[in-house]
């Protein structure tokens, strides 16, 4: 319970980042569909198609609107040019104002269509005109029928929010994915229970405001709305009202091994007198695309990765002619410095139980390609996606009778419960020893290198002195010390926390 309220109580930044995006995706939400509702009110073919719309957004998974708006602006910028934000608070602000539409539109329209039709024609009598009458009738005849609309959008919106964390906009998304990569769950019930408290306050607060206007109440509606520009300013406040020191982004991709070495450097850079930000749970793509565009200022990548996923490269030199590669083309395609490799590779490779390699005797995949049709591969999220992974399944002709995906964390608990028989592992998981793992070698060498390289930003490259604190890493972390702190995070008991268990890699550097 003490870390469940240690966690709780530690998530000031990550509150107040959510309130102000889902308030900016409240308002803009209610700018666009009050608009949009008073021209439908008066014409069904208007009507018919904003809600329409609004329903089709509704039917697009959070997740995937929030992913769709990357590309889109990453277009946009290309076509207009500009600094156009491809990550972080503008995307989340514009697929979460979509995800709000629906309620408030569609009660709004409501509203309008069954005023009553004798207040109506009373309002043309007296020669009010179209104006007067949406403004005195219509819209205080509609307000609480409204309300009751953006009260069901702040609660949407409200929980969609933690969702923004995959496209980098910190939001109380950030300790439940932190949480669940890291089976942390103290810190995922403190992610959902902030969440949640966010959502019951603002649903109250707005409900005083329905009621209010209702019972044509004036101070409870305004003490309500007085509550909620509190909360927002507040929010604003604890953001941007306290430091003017510019701060460096450090991103992580969704597992152990980003979050603790982004906290290592992290830890480099504050010891140098730098303040530090991170950005956790980013997708492979969106986390390089973030760092080539100055998103974010730092992130460890690996070489095989960028070699197949963002240079379409499908050949597979040796080791150093492969990083030489990667280093001129970063620089060259969009001034992106590589700090260097950190000393240690971190590959994909298909594991098994100890158990399952002897009864089928599995030591490498070309033994696996006979028996994989009745057996279960289970990948992360975006594996079988992957160039790496087709290579593989082609190089060998591999045909498994299931494939499933899981999150990387559970990837091992599904191999440990049968719910997998083959796991696509990283070679650098404490796991693997522990669980008593067999990789499969990889004869045909389909699988490419995939030293940890850590990736500085143009703009943060100009800065030596960071490039200066960063430098005792190069070079310094070998596979065994990894593989020790991942398994801190990882294990079932005596976990530690990333933070933690950079400091403890950090002491066995002598940094």
């Amino acid at each position: 319970m003490n870390g469940f309220t240690d966690h709780l109580l530690g998530l000031g930044d990550k509150l107040a980042a959510h309130v102000v995006l889902a308030a900016s995706a409240l308002a803009l939400g209610i700018l666009v569909a009050l608009p949009v509702a008073a021209w439908a009110s008066r014409s069904p073919p208007v009507a018919r198609i904003a809600l329409g719309f609004a329903s089709l957004v509704q039917t697009i998974p959070a997740l995937a609107l929030l992913a769709l708006f990357f590309p889109i602006l990453l277009s946009l910028r290309v076509i207009f040019g500009g600094d156009l934000p491809t990550l972080g608070f503008l995307p989340a602000l514009l697929a979460l104002a979509l995800y709000a539409l629906l309620p408030i539109l569609r009660n709004a329209v409501t509203a309008q269509a069954n005023l009553d039709p004798g207040v109506l024609e009373a309002a043309d009598g007296v020669g009010m005109t179209s104006w007067q009458k949406l403004r005195l009738v219509e819209a205080p005849l509609s307000a609480p029928f409204i309300m009751a609309g953006i009260r069901t959008a702040a609660v949407w919106t409200i929980g969609a929010a933690t969702l923004s964390t995959t496209i980098g906009q910190p939001s109380l998304g950030d300790p439940i994915f932190a949480g669940l990569q890291t089976q942390n769950w103290a810190l995922v019930l403190a992610g959902c229970v902030a969440s949640a408290g966010l959502a019951i306050i603002a649903d109250f607060l707005l409900g005083m405001v329905e009621q209010g206007i209702a019972a044509r109440r004036k101070p409870q509606w305004l003490g309500g709305l007085a509550a909620v520009a509190l909360g927002v300013a507040g929010a604003l406040w604890a953001l941007y009202g306290h430091s003017n020191n510019e701060r460096v982004v450090i991103g992580a991709k969704s597992f152990s091994e980003q979050y603790v070495l982004a906290r290592l450097m992290g830890q480099q850079l504050e010891a140098a007198g730098y303040e530090v930000e991170y950005r956790d749970g980013l997708g492979s793509a969106v986390a390089h695309n973030a760092v080539t565009t100055g998103a974010i200022d730092l992130l460890v990548d690996y070489t095989g990765t960028i070699w197949t996923n963002q240079m379409k490269r499908e050949d597979n030199p040796p080791r150093d002619e492969m990083y030489e590669q990667i280093v001129q083309w970063e620089l060259e395609t969009s001034g992106t410095h590589v700090l260097g490799r950190l000393g240690f590779e971190n590959a994909y490779g298909l594991a098994v139980r100890g158990d399952t390699a002897n009864i089928y005797n599995l030591q490498s995949i070309d033994d696996l390609v006979a028996v994989a049709p009745q057996l279960t591969i289970g990948g992360d999220p975006e594996f079988f996606e992957r160039p790496e992974w087709i290579a593989v399944r082609d190089a060998y002709g591999l045909r498994f009778g299931e494939t499933r995906n899981f999150s990387p964390t559970f990837m091992y608990n599904a191999l440990r419960s049968g719910e997998a028989d083959v796991i696509s592992a990283y070679t650098s998981d404490g796991r693997i020893a522990a669980d008593a793992l067999a990789v499969l070698e990889d004869p045909r060498g389909a699988f490419p290198n995939y030293d940890a390289i850590v990736l500085v930003s143009p703009e943060a490259a100009e800065d030596r002195s960071l490039l200066a604190a960063l430098q005792p890493l190069v070079g310094a972390i070998d596979v065994g010390l990894m593989r020790e702190a991942n398994f801190a995070v990882d294990r079932e008991v005596d976990k530690l926390s990333p933070d933690q268990a950079a400091r403890e890699l950090a002491a066995k550097l002598e940094l």
